[in-house]
């Protein structure tokens, strides 16, 4: 191999194939966590049933249409490294942390199911920053910490909501 062969390497947005792989693989984790997570609330959204039917239907919309448009960023983000997102239900659900539930759990069970995901999601957010921080992926670290921060207040809030 000659020497300038050798000193060639890969470089995207100034990552090395090695960080860019971490990065992404990082970032497809929470698409497959946050895509069964999207899929959870609209059971939820469709399924609701019981006194707090028109609150929580409304909320199920509003998380999953927030869902949607990260779930979108997180794939853009795993574009711009030149590497292909996750996209098949069989992806999400084998590297998913967050689990498919029936249809008929009680309104107050959704709420607990929807507060579980956001912990997990919330925790696979921050090891994920933690890695492209200690890269330099400030972009990526950005989009994670505006994530967290939404998810935070959705968990404050869905919390006081089932509080007795």
């Amino acid at each position: 191999m000659s020497i300038s062969a050798e000193k060639r390497v890969f470089k995207k947005l100034g990552y090395n194939k090695e960080e860019s792989e971490k990065i992404v693989g990082s970032l497809n984790k929470l698409l497959a966590n946050y895509h069964v997570h999207y899929q959870k609330l609209r059971n939820f959204h469709w399924n609701v049933t019981g006194s707090d039917f028109f609150d929580l239907h409304e909320k199920f919309e509003e998380l999953y249409d927030e869902s949607f448009a990260n779930i979108d960023l997180i794939a853009e983000r795993i574009r711009v490294f030149g590497m292909t997102p996750y996209s098949l239900m069989k992806d999400y659900l084998e590297h998913a942390d967050i689990e498919e539930v029936g249809t008929d759990l009680s309104s107050k069970a959704m709420v607990e199911e929807v507060l579980k995901d956001f912990q997990i999601l919330v925790d696979n957010m921050n090891e994920c920053a933690v890695k492209v921080a200690d890269l330099g992926d400030t972009a990526t670290e950005d989009m994670l910490i505006a994530f967290i921060k939404s998810l935070e207040l959705h968990h404050w809030m869905l919390s006081s909501f089932i509080k007795e």
